[in-house]
């Protein structure tokens, strides 16, 4: 069957994000927009994936647990994980190696977590936005070890991308899948990978509509995780 999906997908969590970007507001625009299965990605931290994954659930949309990590060489990784434990614990790991730089709300945004009742239950302080001092390889090895799945993000554009940034997908990194933005044209393509196509939606039309999919037995984080791999 079919698996409309969109797996890059930022909360009001991440401050570059617009503040409408709530759970449920995720949730309900990606059920206008016909998705079946989802992943919030905010930058380096987790903390809003049991909110959105508990405001989904009345639409019935399938929430992949998932972080968009960045690397110490400034590269986006996006990570899809089985379970919301082990986001958690990747977010952890990530906030752990992120400067000690606080955030600046009126310049960079707020970073609001939440409910799935979009009631605010707090702000991180820690800018997330910045790089973590960790490797590409390190995360990478992080996200497998918890059983994800490691994806290189929007290798189609400039700013960090892993193209730009080395000149190409390094094979020694084995990645299996590569992500690409919506904009993305005229992208070559190399067989050697599975490539998906997702949002990176800051603000809620831009979510996905229904138009990216996967062939899978079933609509599931495990199925849609092996699909991946």
């Amino acid at each position: 069957m079919r698996c409309y999906y969109d797996f890059h997908i930022h909360s009001c969590l991440s401050p570059c994000a617009d503040m409408d970007m709530t759970p449920h507001s995720i949730a309900g625009m990606s059920y206008i927009n016909g998705l079946n299965a989802i992943a919030v990605a905010d930058h380096n931290t987790a903390r809003n994936i049991r909110a959105v994954t508990a405001a989904a659930q009345q639409y019935e949309i399938c929430v992949v647990p998932a972080i968009e990590a960045e690397s110490a060489e400034n590269i986006h990784l996006l990570c899809l994980f089985p379970t919301i434990e082990a986001a958690e614990e990747m977010g952890q790991v990530l906030e752990s190696h992120l400067p000690p730089i606080k955030n600046r709300p009126d310049i960079f945004g707020e970073q609001w977590t939440m409910n799935e009742c979009d009631e605010k239950t707090g702000e991180i302080d820690v800018l997330l936005i910045n790089a973590t001092d960790l490797c590409i390889e390190e995360i990478k090895a992080q996200a497998e070890k918890l059983g994800g799945v490691c994806i290189a993000a929007h290798i189609d554009r400039e700013k960090n991308g892993i193209v730009a940034t080395l000149g190409c997908v390094p094979e020694y990194l084995d990645f299996q899948t590569l992500e690409l933005s919506r904009r993305a044209k005229d992208f070559e393509k190399d067989e050697k990978y599975k490539y998906i196509t997702d949002s990176d939606a800051h603000i809620l039309t831009d979510i996905a509509e229904k138009s990216s999919f996967l062939e899978v037995n079933e609509i599931s984080v495990d199925e849609i995780l092996k699909n991946l791999r």
